[in-house]
C-alpha cells in the first residue's frame, strides 16, 4: 500500500442537517430519563407551577410525562417551542449575564424531541381550548386540559439504540428520576411534587404555604423530603455577609457526619449546584469539628446577585462560576461557623424541659425540675466569640496551661460575697500517686492535700458564670460516692451540663442534670476551652513564631512552586515559615514555626505550597495558625489521671456551657454525652 492510498479523501465542509444538530445537543443535554426529567421540571417552575405530577414507565424509558398548573404556552407558540434555541426567558447579552429562571438556552425541549416521540398539551388562562402538538408530525389539534402544560416523552433514545444500551435497570433509573424531583423539591417548599411509577404512588410532596423561604417553611419540607432524622441532626443557618451574600439552610451536626457526601445540598438562586468552591466552604467550616473523614451533612441556600454568578458555564447547568468565589468562599463558611459555634447544652436543656416528665419509667421524686426562669443562650450571627478572656499571650509558642486552679481563679472571684468557692486542689504528686493506685474509682479515701491558688495569669470571661455554691458542691475529695451528694440548689438545676457528682479513673466526669446523667472527657472539653481561648487571644493579626534552622533544607521545585513562594513571600513569613530560592530549579527552607521544628521542613514546605498555589491565602494561614494553636491545646489541657475536686469539675462544666464549639475537642471527637432518664431506665428493665 502506498502512501497515497492511506491518505484520507478529503470532504467538504458543509452545514449538518437541523436533526443531526438536535441530536449532538441530545448527547450533552440528554444523559439519561433524569436529564429530561431535570428539564421539564425547570420549564414547569419558570412557568409559575404550584403542583408538578411526575408519571414514570419502565423508569422512565417509555414514558416521561410532566404536568403542571402553570401559565401554559398559547397556541401559536407552541410549534416554536420545539425549535433550536427558541424562549422566551431572555431577549439579550444583559438577560443573559443576569439570569434569574432555571432554563434560559431554549435548546431542552429539541434536543429531546430529536432523540424520542415527544408532545406538548397546553391551555394557557383566556384561552377556550388546550391544543395538543406532536413533535414528531407537527401535527397541532384541540385537546382537553385545564389550565396548565402536560409535556410527554415516550421512547427515549427509540432512535439512537446505541444509547439506550447505556442505561442501567428500570429500578436504577427510576431512582434517579426521584433523586432529580427531590433536589427541585428542597428548594421549592412552595411548590407540591407527585411522583407515579407503573401507574403507582412513590413519592408526594405537598406544598408548604410560605411566601418566601423561611426557616420554618425550609424545615417543613427537609423533615418531609430527607425526614426528620435530618432535620433534627442539623441546626438553622442564617447569614447576611457584608457583600450582601445571604446563605440560610441547615447545617449538621458534627455526632451526625456520614461516611459519604449523599446529604449535601448547595442551591445557588434557587438552583441545584456542585461546586468546589461552596464544597470547600463547607468542609473548612468542620474542619476542627469533625473526626476523621467524615462528610457533614447539610442543604445550604446561597442567594446572590445573578450579575456576580455565571450559570451559563454547562450544559446541564448543574455548575456555576462566581466573580468573586472568594467572598462567596467566606461568607458560606462563616455562615456555618456562626451555627456551629453556640454549644447544644443549652439547646438541649430548653427542648428537654418542653417534654413531659418521664413518670413512669421512675424518675426519683428529689430531682429537681428546670426552673422557668431558665433560658437557653441562642446563637448570634456573629464572628465574636462569646467569652472575651484577658489574659495576654506573651509566650505564643508552647505556652501550656496545667494549673486548674489558676484557670478558674476568676470564677471564685465572681462569686457573691460570703459564698466563695474553696481553692482545694490536688497536687501533681498526689495526682500521680492516686492515679498509680490501682483503687476503685469510688472508694473512700483521704482527703488530698490542698494548695493555694497559684499566682499567674488571669482568665476573665466577660460574662459571669453562676459559681457553685458551698452548699451544692461541698468542699470534698473527687472520689465521694454519689450517695452522698447533697441535693442541687435551684441554680444548679438550671446548669445545662448540670453539677458533677464523681470522676471515673481520673478521665471521665460524671454529671447530674434534669434529663438524666452526662458523661463528660475530661481532657477532651478542656482541649477545646484552651484551644478556642488561644484564638481569641492570638487574633488572627499576630503573626505565627518561628526558629530559623541551622543549615537550611533545600529540594528540588517545579516551576508552579518557585512562582509561589515568591509570590507568597509575606503569607510564608506570617505562617512562619521562610522559604527562598535557591537556584532557578531550587528552594530553600531557612526557618519553620516553633511548634514544629521537630517536623520534616521539606514536606512542610510543599504541602503549604501547594495550597497557597489552590486555595485563598488568607484562608491558608488561618488555617494553618489553628493548627498550631490546637497542638498547642492538646499539650496544655488537663491530662488523664489527674484528679479533680468537686470544685474543679464544676467550674470545668461552667466553662463548657460557654465555650464555643464545645461539644467537640480539636480533633473532632464529642465531649460530652447525655443518657436521660428513659435511657437509664430502660438498661435496668424499670417500668416494664
Amino acid at each position: 500500500m502506498t502512501s497515497s492510498d492511506s491518505t484520507p479523501a478529503r470532504r467538504r465542509i458543509q452545514d449538518l442537517p437541523d436533526e443531526l444538530i438536535s441530536q449532538i445537543a441530545a448527547g450533552e443535554v440528554v444523559e439519561r430519563p433524569a436529564s429530561v426529567v431535570r428539564e421539564l421540571v425547570d420549564n414547569a417552575l419558570d412557568a409559575g407551577a404550584t403542583q408538578i405530577t411526575l408519571r414514570l414507565l419502565a423508569g422512565g424509558v417509555r414514558l416521561i410525562s410532566v404536568e403542571d398548573d402553570g401559565i401554559g404556552i398559547p397556541r401559536d407558540e407552541l410549534p416554536v417551542a420545539l425549535r433550536r434555541h427558541a424562549t422566551s426567558k431572555i431577549r439579550d447579552l444583559h438577560d443573559l449575564e443576569t439570569v434569574v429562571t432555571m432554563g434560559f438556552r431554549g435548546e431542552a425541549l429539541a434536543a429531546i424531541a430529536s432523540v424520542s416521540e415527544a408532545s406538548i398539551l397546553s391551555r394557557p388562562q383566556g384561552q377556550d381550548n388546550a391544543f395538543l402538538l406532536d413533535a414528531r408530525s407537527g401535527e397541532l389539534r384541540p385537546a382537553a386540559r385545564g389550565q396548565g402544560t402536560t409535556l410527554e416523552v415516550k421512547e427515549l433514545f427509540f432512535s439512537t439504540p446505541a444509547r439506550r444500551k447505556f442505561l442501567k435497570s428500570d429500578a436504577t433509573e427510576l431512582a434517579h428520576c426521584i433523586e432529580a424531583v427531590r433536589r427541585h423539591a428542597l428548594a421549592r417548599p412552595d411548590v407540591g411534587f407527585a411522583i407515579w411509577h407503573e401507574g403507582k404512588l412513590v413519592e408526594q410532596w405537598r406544598a408548604v404555604p410560605a411566601s418566601t423561604l423561611t426557616d420554618a417553611a425550609l424545615a417543613l419540607r427537609l423533615a418531609d423530603v430527607l425526614g426528620q432524622e435530618f432535620v433534627d441532626n442539623t441546626l438553622p443557618v442564617q447569614r447576611t455577609s457584608s457583600s450582601g451574600i445571604t446563605v440560610i439552610g441547615r447545617a449538621g451536626l458534627p455526632d451526625a457526619a456520614r461516611s459519604r457526601p449523599d446529604q449535601q445540598y448547595c442551591y445557588v438562586n434557587g438552583r441545584f449546584v456542585r461546586d468546589k468552591v461552596l464544597t470547600h466552604a463547607a468542609k473548612s467550616a468542620y474542619e476542627d469539628v469533625l473526626h476523621g473523614h467524615k462528610q457533614p451533612l447539610y442543604a445550604l441556600y446561597i442567594d446572590i446577585d445573578p450579575a456576580r454568578v455565571d450559570v451559563n458555564v454547562h450544559p446541564t447547568k448543574i455548575e456555576v462560576r462566581f466573580r468573586d468565589s472568594r467572598e462567596v468562599h467566606q461568607a458560606v463558611r462563616h455562615a456555618i461557623e456562626d451555627a456551629l459555634a453556640a454549644p447544644r447544652a443549652a439547646l438541649l436543656a430548653a427542648q428537654a424541659e418542653a417534654q413531659p416528665q418521664n413518670t413512669e419509667g421512675g424518675t426519683p421524686a428529689g430531682s429537681a425540675a428546670t426552673p422557668a426562669a431558665w433560658q437557653p443562650q441562642t446563637p448570634t450571627p456573629t464572628r465574636t466569640p462569646q467569652v472575651q478572656y484577658a489574659m495576654p499571650l506573651t509566650e505564643r509558642a508552647g505556652h501550656v496551661v496545667n494549673d486548674m486552679t489558676a484557670l478558674w481563679a476568676p470564677m471564685r472571684e465572681a462569686s457573691p460575697a460570703g459564698t466563695a468557692v474553696p481553692a482545694a486542689a490536688a497536687t501533681e504528686a498526689a495526682a500521680d500517686a492516686l492515679a498509680a493506685a490501682s483503687a476503685p474509682a469510688f472508694a473512700a479515701t483521704a482527703p488530698v492535700a490542698a494548695e493555694p491558688a497559684l499566682a499567674g495569669p488571669q482568665l476573665a470571661p466577660a460574662s459571669t458564670v453562676p459559681a457553685p455554691s458551698p452548699t451544692a458542691m461541698p468542699d470534698a475529695p473527687a472520689t465521694e460516692s454519689m450517695s452522698s451528694a447533697t441535693p442541687a440548689t435551684a441554680d444548679a438545676a438550671a446548669w445545662p451540663l448540670g453539677r458533677a457528682v464523681a470522676q471515673v479513673h481520673g478521665v471521665y466526669i460524671l454529671a447530674e442534670n434534669t434529663q438524666g446523667m452526662v458523661i463528660v472527657d475530661m481532657h477532651a472539653a478542656h482541649e477545646r476551652i484552651v484551644y478556642e481561648r488561644l484564638k481569641a487571644q492570638l487574633g488572627n493579626d499576630q503573626p505565627i513564631a518561628s526558629q530559623p534552622l541551622l543549615i537550611p533544607a533545600t529540594f528540588a521545585a517545579t516551576p508552579q512552586e518557585v512562582a509561589t513562594a515568591e509570590a507568597h513571600a509575606d503569607t510564608l513569613r506570617e505562617l512562619g515559615l521562610e522559604v527562598a530560592p535557591f537556584s532557578p530549579k531550587t528552594l530553600a527552607v531557612r526557618a519553620v514555626p516553633s511548634t514544629l521544628a521537630q517536623g520534616d521542613a521539606v514536606e512542610l514546605a510543599r504541602s503549604v505550597l501547594a495550597e497557597l498555589e489552590q486555595q485563598d491565602a488568607s484562608g491558608v494561614v488561618q488555617r494553618a495558625r489553628n493548627e498550631i494553636l490546637a497542638t498547642m491545646a492538646c499539650h496544655g489541657a488537663v491530662r488523664a489521671n489527674r484528679r479533680l475536686t468537686l470544685d474543679e469539675m464544676n467550674a470545668l462544666l461552667r466553662q463548657m456551657e460557654t465555650t464555643e464549639r464545645s461539644d467537640q475537642c480539636n480533633h473532632g471527637r464529642p465531649t460530652w454525652r447525655q443518657l436521660s432518664m428513659k435511657e437509664l431506665d430502660a438498661l435496668f428493665l424499670r417500668g416494664r
